[in-house]
């Protein structure tokens, strides 16, 4: 009874339900889900809003959906990410305008939204439409509302509920792989034992060498040599013979 009351009220104020539901990126990007983010494609082409109306995007657990009520605004306490997901099971992040959201796109444009992607605002209460990273694998739905000041004027469908990736424990990662991973280790272990073989023999013959080079290498000390002094005989000039 209450979705039906929320859905008559959302239709007395003028809010306009779309056709479109929000969905995963479909780029062949890496990391499309992580243990705490996730990426979806922008909203093209889909609101048909006043150039001054903010879309955001809104976070929830599964079992907020049914209850959830437009009308509260972004940023306070029921609404803020610091309480997600025990005091505020949705939060809403992400808010543009149709400035960012061009129909069409151009051509090579990345028209997508990570989900989860600061972390500096994590704790600040200061910023309770923080984008940031999602406390657990979830699930989680998500919706675009748009806002005219604090009216809501038009909101999507609620997507597929989203699971994120979950990190594996260290105890559960296997130490040994598959065959080829053996045998590879196997092949690693002998090449290891021969290098070390051969370093060995390495080692030796350095060490063999430098003692034979160095008996043959090592001078005797030089015996004295003893030099016999001598005195030249004196040669004088003989008288020239007389005629």
């Amino acid at each position: 009874m209450l979705p039906l009351l929320l859905l008559l009220l959302a239709t007395a104020h003028g809010l306009e339900t779309l056709e479109y539901s929000p969905t995963l990126a479909t780029l062949p990007l890496g990391g499309l889900k992580t243990t705490s983010t996730f990426v979806l494609e922008q909203p093209r082409c889909v609101f048909n809003v006043r150039d001054d109306a903010v879309i955001w995007l809104v976070v929830a657990v599964p079992k907020a959906v049914p209850d959830f009520n437009n009308s509260v605004e972004p940023g306070t306490p029921e609404r803020a990410f610091q309480g997600f997901p025990t005091t505020a099971p949705a939060y809403m992040t992400l808010n543009s305008t149709l400035l960012h959201y061009p129909c069409p796109k151009k051509p090579g444009d990345i028209t997508v939204l990570r989900v989860g992607s600061e972390t500096s605002c994590t704790r600040a209460e200061t910023r309770p439409t923080c984008n940031g990273p999602l406390p657990g694998p979830g699930p989680y739905r998500v919706k675009f509302l748009a806002l005219e000041g604090s009216e809501p004027v038009a909101e999507t469908a609620w997507s597929e509920p989203i699971t994120l990736r979950t990190a594996q424990s260290p105890s559960s990662i296997p130490t040994t792989g598959s065959g080829h991973s053996a045998s590879m280790i196997a092949i690693t272990s002998i090449l290891s034992i021969l290098f070390a073989i051969l370093l060995a023999g390495l080692l030796a013959m350095l060490v063999l060498g430098s003692d034979t080079c160095g008996g043959s290498s090592t001078f005797s000390k030089p015996e004295a040599v003893t030099v016999q002094r001598y005195n030249t005989h004196h040669v004088y000039d003989q008288p020239a013979a007389r005629l």
